[in-house]
């Protein structure tokens, strides 16, 4: 049959990304313990398309990523199916975007009850003739009690829920686990969120908040000090956003820098 994709095009304009994306598919992330998690996975993956061709094969792109469906990944298996998506498809780039629902065990302060939390996570790897590159990016829930309320109330203080994004690169040939960077910017909110508490965990929560207050900036210069310290990271995007209980908006912080690691 006949590759209609093939065919010469004579309009000499050369494409510099094209592909699929909205692709939902089974995928197992490798976990820090040396075991996976099976998640579901939501794609964006594209190559570009040289001027002299009509089309590029769409079903390879698919044939690629389903074939990858059962092996853990990580960011060394990304570059492995950019590989093959560059030698199959012909092209001298490629990236893929993958984004999902991540679950790890969190222990609440008191009872010590364990259980699992969500956090949003995303693969991003591009690979083409300058070399390899791989960001990963977290979004990490956290509380945040407003100092100012905390100074000018005779009690209490508002407090609401705020999420820390997290976009990383490492350095050529590291990578940090999921797990380590989620731990990492847990640790710099008023307190951190739990899907399970009882009644001695709430009392704990709420009273390590007041006696911990932060405006977004506090947890945002905290954070960009948290991820200065990681030797592994070469640059990193953060912003944080605070879900005003208060107000009908929210306030948020953003930074992004190159580490001299």
């Amino acid at each position: 049959m006949e590759d209609v994709q093939n065919r010469f095009d004579e309009r000499g304009i050369e494409i510099q990304r094209v592909g699929v994306k909205e692709v939902h598919l089974p995928f197992l992330v490798a976990t820090k313990d040396g075991g996976y998690q099976q998640i579901l996975g939501k794609i964006t993956a594209a190559v570009n398309l040289p001027q002299q061709y009509k089309g590029t094969h769409l079903s390879r792109f698919m044939e690629i990523m389903i074939a990858w469906g059962d092996k853990p990944i990580s960011g060394r298996e990304l570059k492995l199916i950019l590989t093959e998506l560059r030698a199959k498809l012909k092209a001298s780039a490629a990236d893929l975007t993958l984004a999902f629902r991540y679950f790890v065990p969190v222990q609440a302060p008191v009872s010590g009850l364990a259980s699992p939390l969500d956090f949003s996570c995303q693969f991003w790897g591009r690979l083409d003739e300058t070399g390899y590159r791989f960001l990963l990016t977290v979004q990490v829930p956290v509380v945040s009690l407003c100092p100012c309320s905390k100074a000018i109330s005779r009690y209490g203080a508002h407090n609401q829920r705020a999420m820390i994004k997290a976009e990383v690169e490492c350095q050529p040939g590291k990578y940090i686990w999921i797990e380590d960077l989620i731990h990492l910017l847990q640790a710099q909110g008023s307190s951190c969120v739990y899907p399970v508490l009882k009644r001695e965990d709430e009392k704990y929560v709420t009273e390590e908040a007041y006696d911990h207050p932060k405006f977004v900036e506090d947890i945002l210069r905290d954070s960009v000090l948290a991820l200065r310290e990681e030797p592994k990271i070469s640059r990193f995007r953060l912003e944080v956003e605070s879900f005003e209980s208060i107000h009908n908006h929210s306030a948020f912080a953003y930074c992004e820098e190159e580490t001299t690691s």
